[in-house]
């Protein structure tokens, strides 16, 4: 059996993520593909509460700390993501570990010490940068903002490190600030073209 393929899409808030992620799930289960969905943070575990507790400003962990709860998140749910994988599944992300080297690097952290504590993820195949500033993420949300969401600086360094990631082999970077039937003909097209899927 084939092994599946591990899809991600990474970018600021409001970049559209979550939207291209369900519509890419909808034209794979239409092509006729098991696909399975993982969107993080999962709040749903206790790590994950955790996570929610700090964006509110419940608890103070310093950068390194929060990174670290991020990437525990995430290896949380490690074991099906690769039996999943090795299943044949496709496996659709809404953000993964590219967001850790985003925020991290943004705030200072060694990118080596985030990519080699996730080096035992299963590594994606595919990434899409959906590529927004942080006013059009402003815009887009006014209200019920997390503490990373309300530091526009803080966002225009995390862009810049996602610009410097999707370089990269492996990623694809496409222009949020389209509209989502434009942003999805193109997330389709690039799946058909370089995995073969649809």
């Amino acid at each position: 059996m084939a092994r599946g393929r591990l899809i991600a899409f990474e970018g600021l808030d409001q970049s559209g993520k979550q939207t291209q992620a369900e519509w890419l799930v909808a034209a794979l289960e239409a092509a006729g593909h098991a696909v399975h969905t993982v969107s993080f943070p999962d709040y749903a575990t206790s790590i994950g509460a955790e996570i929610g507790q700090a964006l509110q400003g419940h608890r103070g962990y310093g950068p390194d700390v929060l990174q670290l709860l991020y990437i525990a998140n995430r290896y949380e749910h490690a074991p099906a993501i690769r039996r999943w994988l090795s299943e044949g599944a496709m496996v659709v992300a809404d953000r993964y570990a590219a967001s850790s080297l985003a925020y991290g690097d943004a705030q200072g952290l060694d990118l080596a010490w985030l990519t080699d504590v996730q080096r035992h993820l299963p590594p994606a195949d595919l990434t899409f940068l959906l590529d927004i500033t942080p006013e059009t993420s402003l815009g887009r949300k006014q209200a019920a903002r997390d503490k990373f969401e309300r530091d526009l600086p803080l966002l225009a360094r995390v862009r810049e490190s996602y610009h410097r990631q999707a370089r990269g082999d492996g990623w694809c970077q496409i222009d949020g600030t389209r509209t989502p039937d434009q942003v999805r003909g193109d997330v389709l097209s690039v799946v058909r073209a370089r995995l073969g899927l649809l």
